[in-house]
């Protein structure tokens, strides 16, 4: 859109929209992500940590590019004078999300309408030149975001991975029996981190060791569908941390605290971008992880139905086994939630502080509430939850929580680094 043809936009919209309270352009372009990615089809939460990075980082840079507070992601600051960061922040991400979900074109429209409208009508505040200069600016972030991404490795997607019928080896799992999810995230290039194998973990207990047979025998008694030991909470957790992705349950707890802080936009934009850039990372690290060839370890609904020639005599075959819901079609060895929440985590436990009180609602089962003392508690509910709901060995969500909070660290010490030098708004870890 011309220059020309924006300030006749804004003039109109700066003396005919009744004046409002300054939107929160951070909170509601990340809730219009997350509302975006819940269409069907909806994303997957291994796909979507790269999309809440995409939109999150350009909504960074733009802002940053305007105020030129931290060091950048990707895009060196270079907005006009008198940009609009407001504008920008809009323009960045719609013009992030319209490329990564063309289908809701129309409504985004609307609701980048609606944003600019809120913003022409402060006019104490923005005028229709500064507004123009903004979406202009961060478009050009959008732009360049988008590009560097567009050769990461996400597409084209690989063969279909099948894994292997070996003892202790993934192979797709039922219902679906579908073939590995996400291959590409294993070797894709990461946002922040030197390589995917950068914080590559241990990996999974050998079958005849006394750690596998702790962890199978937990996950066989507490992770079935019709366990009798598993508490009517822990089937509640269990489910409520599986219905939503792990981008949607942080981002909103990272914009409850800020808010409650009262962040700057400035601040939740950086925050959010931490947030994202360690959740991504983590991904691809565990990822890495999941299909290394020494690695690519079965799940629990393989596991337990066959483990009779697994060699070890303490882990007994239960051929009738079910976990409580159906198991993610990737392999088990690290956790995805365990290692994308520690990084996710962390980030949080690094700026507020681990004894932050907070609570998060289900974007999907609407009413359900969880509430927690701290950061540590949260975490290790999660870890708990892949575990009862029969999806995961307890090694996998120890090893991937740490994988995460290595990545988070790593990211906190290199990316998005206050310009004088101190890590403002963090707490040293």
């Amino acid at each position: 859109m011309k220059i020309a043809k924006l300030l006749l936009v804004f003039a109109v919209l700066a003396n005919t929209t009744t004046a409002t309270p300054r939107p929160d352009v951070i909170r509601d372009w990340n809730q219009n992500m997350l509302d975006a990615a819940l269409v069907p089809p909806a994303t997957s939460p291994i796909v979507m940590s790269r999309v809440a990075a995409i939109v999150q980082v350009a909504v960074f840079d733009a802002v940053n590019g305007i105020e030129r507070r931290y060091t950048p992601v990707h895009v060196v600051p270079a907005a006009p004078r008198g940009a609009s960061i407001r504008a920008a922040a809009v323009q960045a991400a719609y013009g992030t999300l319209v490329v990564l979900y063309p289908a809701q074109h129309n409504s985004l429209d609307a609701k980048r309408a609606a944003s600019l409208a809120e913003i022409a009508s402060d006019a104490a505040a923005e005028n229709s030149v500064s507004i123009a200069r903004g979406i202009a600016w961060g478009q050009t972030v959008a732009e360049a975001i988008l590009a560097w991404r567009s050769t990461d490795g996400f597409a084209p997607a690989p063969p279909a991975f099948l894994g292997s019928n070996a003892v202790g080896k993934w192979r797709p799992t039922p219902p679906g029996f579908l073939p590995g999810a996400g291959v590409q995230f294993s070797y894709m290039t990461p946002w922040a981190i030197n390589s995917p194998s950068q914080f590559h973990p241990p990996g999974p207990p050998a079958l005849t060791s006394a750690q596998y047979t702790k962890d199978f025998n937990e996950t066989k008694t507490m992770g079935r569908f019709d366990s009798v030991t598993r508490t009517a909470d822990q089937t509640l957790y269990s489910l409520f941390w599986n219905a939503g992705t792990v981008s949607s349950f942080w981002d909103r707890i990272a914009l409850s605290l800020a808010e409650e802080r009262q962040l700057t936009l400035s601040e939740k934009a950086r925050l959010l971008a931490l947030l994202n850039i360690s959740l991504a990372d983590a991904i691809i690290g565990c990822w890495e992880a999941k299909y290394a060839p020494n690695y690519r370890f079965w799940r629990p609904v393989t596991a337990i139905p066959l483990a009779d020639p697994d060699g070890n005599p303490d882990t007994i075959a239960d051929p009738s086994w079910t976990p409580l819901f159906a198991t993610p079609n990737h392999p088990e060895y690290p956790s995805g939630h365990s290692c994308a929440s520690g990084a996710a985590g962390r980030v949080l436990q690094n700026y507020f502080g681990d004894n932050t009180p907070f609570s998060i609602e289900s974007d999907v089962m609407v009413g359900v509430v969880r509430s927690f003392p701290n950061f540590s508690a949260a975490l290790e509910e999660i870890k708990n939850a892949r575990v009862f709901a029969g999806i995961h060995f307890r090694t996998a969500c120890n090893d991937g929580q740490s994988l995460g909070v290595a990545v988070s660290d790593f990211v906190a010490d290199h990316s998005l680094l206050p310009v004088h030098g101190q890590r403002e708004g963090q707490i040293q870890h």
